[in-house]
């Protein structure tokens, strides 16, 4: 095993990718061929925590990671505490905790003799620099608007966009521009869901609509066209009435420069009365989309139409 500075890790969050993601990191600093036992501490007895991290008898070198600790009960929690305070030879111990739950109480406890992990949810502008750093992990520094049109196309899933970059890295050869994104994505950059949104917040009503009938004619989904719409209308209600620079007003809403700048110019053109007529809309279209109205592509039409028509 390699020596580590603490055999004892606490991977404390709520994002499970990310708490996938660094278990995998400390097992794999543990070294090669080491035997590895998961547990889920909510369904395993004390004589079971016990047992587990025990010293081996042929002195083998081992990781035992206790999964959703947060579910386990008063006495196993204190079993795998103690073993945490006194960890035996040989054997790397990863508690994993959302940092809720019934012994929310014992986290602090576990903190102060393990090595912490930090893996809560990302905000919007942390999930800009992780995707980023992602695509560096590949060997390819991705422009903002790329990163940009990325998270537009993907979501904000990190499951979902680890995946994509893997394969955007790897079909394009690391050649990376917006629209290879929205091709690869889309299959035709013109009628993606978000170059609608873009159509429909700069008042261009003719566009956003013949956008909006071709990609319902290419097989786009209402509910894809609809999301896109509510994240360019809200990203329009952060900055109608904000001033200062890109850079500035970046830092406050928790954006990339390159995006506020870009929304910011299209923003200057909304008043707040037509802010929150769009808003209305895009929630009245969310609704009828999940099946509370008729049908969901003239919504999206209509929705779209709608809003290019408040500019």
């Amino acid at each position: 095993m390699v020596g580590m500075l603490n055999p004892v890790h606490l991977v404390l969050g709520e994002d499970e990718f990310l708490a996938e993601r660094a278990t995998r990191q400390i097992v794999a600093e543990a070294g090669d061929g080491v035997e590895v036992t998961t547990l889920k501490a909510g369904e395993v007895s004390e004589g079971e925590i016990a047992m587990a991290t025990s010293p081996s008898l042929f002195a083998e070198d081992r990781v035992v990671v206790f999964e959703h600790t947060e579910l386990a009960g008063k006495e196993p929690t204190e079993v795998l505490l103690r073993a945490c305070v006194d960890p035996a030879p040989g054997i790397t111990l990863v508690v994993q905790h959302t940092g809720g739950g019934r012994q929310k109480a014992m986290v602090k406890k576990f903190a102060k003799v393990a090595q912490v992990h930090t893996v809560d949810p990302l905000k919007e502008g942390e999930r800009r620099t992780w995707l980023a750093q992602e695509f560096r992990s590949h060997g390819v520094r991705p422009t903002p608007d790329v990163v940009a049109a990325v998270l537009e196309s993907v979501g904000s899933d990190l499951r979902e966009l680890s995946s994509a970059v893997s394969q955007l890295v790897s079909d394009t050869e690391g050649e990376l521009t917006v629209e290879a994104v929205r091709q690869y994505y889309v299959g035709v950059a013109e009628v993606a869901g978000f170059d609608i949104a873009d159509q429909a917040v700069a008042g261009r009503v003719d566009r956003a609509l013949a956008s909006t009938r071709r990609a319902l004619q290419l097989g786009t989904e209402p509910a894809a066209i609809t999301a896109a719409l509510a994240h360019k209308v809200g990203d329009i209600a952060k900055l109608y009435d904000v001033r200062g620079t890109p850079e500035q007003v970046a830092r406050t809403v928790g954006m990339h420069p390159y995006v506020a700048k870009k929304t910011m110019q299209v923003a200057r053109q909304w008043s707040g009365e037509a802010v929150s007529q769009a808003v209305v809309i895009v929630a009245q279209l969310d609704a009828e989309v999940k099946g509370q109205g008729g049908d969901a592509e003239f919504a999206v039409e209509d929705a779209v139409r709608r809003i290019a028509e408040l500019v």
